[in-house]
């Protein structure tokens, strides 16, 4: 126990250094608002590529790149999580830039109810009493979200089914942050330059080069994509797939608000009630974990 705690300290302060940049991606991706979503998802993976190489260079990763480029396993749950994390962003791009935010909010509420589930179903991991009394406070609350938003269900439910099984894929992966990355963007390299070519050939065209703000935002997304992401994916092979997903609650309760004060969409009451389920839940599991490392410490 004493070798385990430090590593997963580092993993908690690297999802967490995640969960709190994507609660910042609505403002970003709404300064883009017109640019088609489809262009933006094209241009953050084509600028993530570059970003990723350059990082390889930087930390002399190229033999591990190499190795998962080569090894057909590695390779194979490669593509699956990139298309899994590109198809997560295309429905997130969509939502905040129809004006959805609170939807993909309910997204990434619903998302650690199901790395609970998957967790206990693939991975065998097991959850105190408590933890299991916030599991069932957290639901009540999302239940009672998704009874509200039954016409924008489908973004929530495909936020949140895409982003679980990403991570599932990356904490299964015998692979590090960095290599695995690389391997996904470049996995979606095709279908983005396919993205371009059809909104070159559209009425609107493309928007990159039409100013110099929307040219520096769209390039900038590689790394604010990538940065993010890389935390994730370290922190994903270091916790708990059910602990990773639980303190996910970070980024829709930082969403939630973004929505309410920077896009001004109303408060329901109906909504205010079922935050409080919610972020009771995460005090119930948060004092719970607390309290079970307090006596693994004392034990060691």
């Amino acid at each position: 126990m004493p070798h385990t705690l430090p590593r997963r300290s580092g993993g908690l302060a690297q999802a967490l250094g995640a969960y709190f940049v994507w609660c910042l991606f609505p403002i970003y991706f709404a300064a883009l608002h017109t640019v088609s979503a489809f262009e933006v998802v094209a241009w953050r993976i084509l600028f993530t590529l570059p970003f990723c190489l350059l990082m390889i260079v930087i930390l002399k990763q190229g033999a591990e790149l190499r190795a998962a480029l080569t090894n057909p396993r590695i390779l194979g749950a490669l593509a699956l999580s990139g298309v899994l994390i590109g198809t997560n962003w295309s429905i997130y791009v969509i939502a905040v830039m129809t004006g959805h935010v609170i939807a993909a909010s309910l997204g990434y509420y619903i998302n650690p109810l199901v790395n609970v589930l998957a967790a206990t179903i693939f991975l065998r991991e097991k959850l105190s009493r408590l933890q299991w009394v916030a599991v069932a406070l957290a639901a009540i609350g999302v239940a009672m979200l998704a009874r509200g938003a039954v016409d924008t269900l489908w973004i929530s439910i495909g936020l949140a089914l895409s982003f679980a099984g990403y991570g599932l894929t990356r904490k299964l992966a015998p692979v590090t942050a960095l290599p695995g990355l690389t391997v996904e963007t470049m996995v979606l390299m095709v279908p983005a330059l396919g993205l371009l070519a059809w909104q070159a050939m559209s009425p609107a065209g493309l928007s990159m080069g039409s100013s110099p703000r929307i040219d520096l935002l769209l390039a900038f997304a590689g790394p604010v994509t990538g940065v993010p992401l890389l935390m994730f994916a370290s922190a994903a092979r270091k916790l708990d797939f059910s602990l990773l997903g639980f303190i996910q609650f970070v980024t829709p309760t930082g969403v939630f608000f973004v929505g309410l004060i920077a896009f001004h969409e109303p408060l329901k009451s109906s909504q205010l009630v079922c935050f409080l389920f919610i972020w009771t839940a995460i005090a119930v599991f948060c004092w719970d974990l607390l309290k079970r490392r307090r006596a693994a410490a004392l034990a060691s």
